[in-house]
């Protein structure tokens, strides 16, 4: 079996490929699915699209990806699946799905993590926000053989288009990757946050609270990310996300936070910042939002409604060594048999074949 993997972005760049099917490569390929990897986005295009200016350079590269996604529409024909991430170009309509599905008749199988069909493109890239089409998702969706999406949220939309939906979570390797467990006897206390620059304003808005903890514990607070948040009140370190440093930089957490917005934006999120800091063994607080309550429960985490439950967990994790610990065995328990890779490897040979 060959299957073609047309995605948005270079391998082992984006954290939406990385953590949903790229780590299912080398398991699908022992099972005898071979498969050839197409991004839209070189390395080098990448590297600048989410950089201010450079509007011509990012002109060019579009347009030169373009012109490459055309001429792989000649080549689809020897493909069993053709595999589609998110969708197969940024902007504009679905015309390369539309020509998979309905000109070379292949079977498409539609992945997704996010509630793209909302508009919430990065202000770094405002221009390319007029053109991103976002209602494209929805015929995608009318066109695919089968659809695999993160959570019941973003399946839900699916399911009104089309009834061959399966809800694949975002997963870890706990073998390879995710294998170290946070000491949580550490001498000085520490919470922190990781994520992209587009989810670092959730953390703007609990920032009057965490200077009030600071002001009655002393902890640290870290920022994993590829932007520094600038504080204005918070005492902070800011630390640059690197892939090949990521999992010690995580290790220098206690305990770990997820704050969102109830809306319809982050109900559509895979809860992936979680499921990194449980792997590892760092208990997670999160906002009660979307698919955050399978993944956190009272007896690994904490699941906040309010700014006060925000308070009460912040202080019983920073005051309690024995509840950090015990709340960290069952929160790497619960990864380990649900939001693993090897957890899911069944889902995505039922996916395929």
């Amino acid at each position: 079996m060959k299957i073609a993997l047309i995605v948005p972005y270079p391998l082992g760049k984006a954290p939406s490929q990385r953590f949903r099917f790229e780590q299912q490569l080398g398991f699908l390929k022992t099972k005898g699915i071979n498969y050839d990897f197409y991004s839209f986005l070189t390395e080098n295009s990448f590297e600048k699209l989410y950089k201010k200016g450079n509007y011509l350079s990012k002109s060019l590269n579009i347009i030169i990806s373009f012109f490459k996604r055309f001429l792989l529409m000649f080549s689809l024909q020897e493909y069993d699946f053709v595999f589609i991430h998110r969708e197969a170009s940024p902007i504009g309509p679905p015309f390369f799905e539309w020509i998979i599905a309905k000109i070379l008749r292949k079977k498409i199988i539609y992945d997704f993590d996010d509630a793209i069909w909302l508009a919430n493109t990065s202000s770094v890239n405002s221009i390319v926000a007029k053109i991103k089409c976002h209602s494209k998702v929805k015929y995608i969706c009318k066109w695919s053989y089968k659809i695999s999406c993160g959570n019941e949220f973003l399946a839900s939309f699916a399911k009104q288009f089309n009834k061959n939906v399966q809800i694949i979570p975002t997963t870890v390797d706990m073998e390879k990757v995710h294998n170290k467990t946070q000491n949580q006897e550490t001498k000085n206390i520490t919470l922190g946050w990781t994520g992209t620059h587009s989810t670092i304003a959730y953390l703007y808005d609990i920032e009057d609270l965490l200077v009030e903890k600071q002001k009655e514990h002393n902890f640290n607070f870290y920022v994993i990310s590829n932007k520094d948040p600038f504080f204005k009140n918070l005492k902070y370190k800011y630390i640059e996300w690197q892939k090949n440093t990521e999992i010690n930089d995580l290790l220098k957490f206690n305990i770990g936070i997820m704050p969102l917005k109830d809306n319809k934006w982050a109900k559509g999120k895979c809860g992936f910042k979680a499921i990194q800091y449980m792997s590892l063994g760092i208990p997670a607080i999160v906002s009660n939002v979307g698919v955050n309550s399978t993944i956190v429960n009272n007896n690994n985490g904490y699941l906040c409604n309010t700014k006060q439950d925000w308070k009460n967990a912040i202080d019983e994790l920073l005051l309690y060594t024995q509840e950090r610990q015990k709340k960290a065995i069952l929160a790497q328990k619960h990864i380990r048999e649900n939001f693993s890779t090897r957890a899911v490897q069944k889902k995505y040979i039922l996916l395929i074949k």
